[in-house]
């Protein structure tokens, strides 16, 4: 009996949370960035309050999942984020990766689908923290490389969408490209969710036998010295994201 009443505890707090997260996202659009951008400041000022307000929006979020019992976790290495130009690579097992990564980091950018920017619950937070659109795979490359050169903060998830559990890695190059061109300080980020839940493949009321933990651990950074003395370069591309592959499939086998 206590299992199941914590299996349905577990299923309305997941709907609640799902539920204060839109809600939230909507109050910040049409109440707290229209307030923040009155307050004088230049653009880059503005993005990068709004990119706070993001931060702490998160950082409340994740406690509240802690809180009400649907999640644990836990942080290795955090004092190697939140560097000038550094570019955050990462593995995508969960539909709050993003979250949980920009819960911890107060000023950073990152990329997200076209179609959210016309999503009421999203469009506020991505507009105003200046995050960048994947519609254009060109431009969206060089917005990276801009943001990263000019010191700003990029997270990235070399995948481009979440894990299908089972399946192995698919790494798309445009990381490994924005990498090389910005030459960036990379650092990779491992993300593991046991039990698995938030996948590609579930629905958010599939939700687990128990309560998920979250582990992220971030690792030293990667030295890009000999990837960028390849030529040509779509050779160099294509090594280090191979490299990354590798790494992220070497880290996965630890963790299972």
């Amino acid at each position: 009996m206590r299992k199941r009443l914590d299996y349905y505890w577990r299923l309305f707090a997941t709907g609640l949370s799902f539920s204060v997260f839109g809600i939230g996202g909507v109050l910040l659009w049409v109440l707290v960035f229209p307030i923040l951008n009155v307050v004088p400041g230049s653009p880059l000022k503005k993005r990068r309050r709004a990119q706070k307000c993001v931060h702490y929006s998160f950082y409340i979020f994740i406690g509240l999942m802690h809180r009400i019992g649907i999640m644990t976790y836990e942080i290795n290495g955090l004092e190697r984020l939140n560097r000038p130009g550094q570019l955050i690579l990462a593995n995508h097992p969960t539909l709050v990766d993003i979250v949980f990564l920009l819960s911890r980091i107060p000023y950073a950018s990152c990329i997200v689908k076209s179609e959210l920017f016309h999503n009421p619950c999203m469009k506020g937070s991505i507009v105003n923290a200046g995050y960048i659109s994947n519609g254009d795979p060109e431009q969206m490359i060089n917005s990276c490389v801009d943001y990263l050169k000019s010191g700003g903060i990029m997270i990235i998830f070399p995948e481009s969408t979440r894990t299908v559990p089972g399946v192995e890695y698919s790494f798309q190059r445009g990381a490994a490209t924005i990498a090389l061109l910005a030459n960036a300080v990379v650092t990779p980020v491992t993300l593991h969710c046991s039990p698995s839940t938030l996948t590609k493949a579930e629905k958010w009321y599939q939700i687990p036998s128990r309560r998920f933990h979250l582990s992220m651990t971030v690792g030293e950074d990667i030295v890009l010295d000999d990837f960028r003395a390849i030529e040509p370069k779509s050779i160099a591309v294509r090594r280090f994201n191979n490299y990354l592959q590798n790494y992220f499939i070497q880290q996965r086998s630890i963790h299972e």
